[in-house]
């Protein structure tokens, strides 16, 4: 499953490559990879036909793209699941073979494409607050490489949590995008067992254990996230290496 890394990887690819273009059509060849959108395919593609994406965003795992149509403004939310993929490829390319959705655009330059083998990921809208936040993703923790993100508040949370400090990294209501990857490597550095009880840690070693996760998470960065296959891709299809780099998962 795709963690911080890899979705900011997609994002920042989507930023250089989709913000400010005006949407010319949207075909959904699958139902699946909009189930959570409940009016349907044609809802969803008629919404966007001759709507204009700005700049993605991102919270944990999730990622969006906000849209403005000359009325409401709402989003596009996706999450890759297992094996989702958005890809940036010239108009011309043949349909690749697990195609779910694609967008073109009024431009004429490439589409983008939403490509998942195991159909576990997928896209829909939402409306967003005041905040340009998408309601469904309003009970997801801000992530530790946010500006906004409350260090001590994060610590006096996990604290009062009963439960292992690997569990604690992994709840996404107290901090989101850490998977089973990056706390296990987090942990690894911070030299804490996964299991150890969350109010038996001091601040200070909470601290540290944060300090751990955001080095991680900013290497991981770097090298492009975390690749094991193929399913994990950027949005030119190129995949990450800092599987590499791994001391402690697997």
């Amino acid at each position: 499953m795709p963690e911080l890394p890899e979705v900011e990887v997609v994002r920042r690819g989507l930023e250089r490559w989709v913000a400010g273009r005006v949407v010319d059509e949207v075909e959904v060849r699958h139902p699946r990879a909009i189930r959570r959108h409940l009016p349907g395919p044609l809802d969803f593609a008629g919404r966007l036909r001759g709507a204009t994406l700005h700049r993605p965003a991102r919270r944990g795992k999730y990622l969006w793209i906000p849209v403005s149509t000359g009325g409401a403004d709402f989003a596009v939310i996706a999450h890759l699941g297992m094996s989702g993929q958005m890809l940036v490829v010239d108009r011309d390319t043949e349909p690749e073979r697990h195609l779910r959705i694609r967008f073109r655009f009024a431009d004429g330059g490439r589409d983008l494409r939403f490509i998942d083998q195991r159909t576990f990921g997928g896209l829909f809208l939402d409306d967003v607050d005041d905040e340009g936040l998408p309601g469904m993703l309003s009970h997801i923790a801000r992530d530790p490489l946010d500006p906004r993100f409350d260090d001590a508040a994060w610590a006096a949370a996990v604290r009062r949590k009963r439960t292992g400090i690997k569990r604690a990294l992994l709840d996404q209501t107290l901090v989101s995008g850490i998977g089973n990857i990056y706390a296990d490597e987090s942990l690894w550095r911070a030299k804490l067992h996964g299991e150890r009880p969350t109010s038996a840690l001091t601040r200070p070693t909470l601290q540290r254990l944060l300090a751990h996760v955001r080095e991680v998470l900013a290497a991981a960065l770097e090298q492009g996230g975390t690749s094991f296959d193929s399913l994990y891709v950027n949005v030119n299809g190129e995949s990450g290496y800092f599987d590499r780099s791994l001391n402690a998962y697997g």
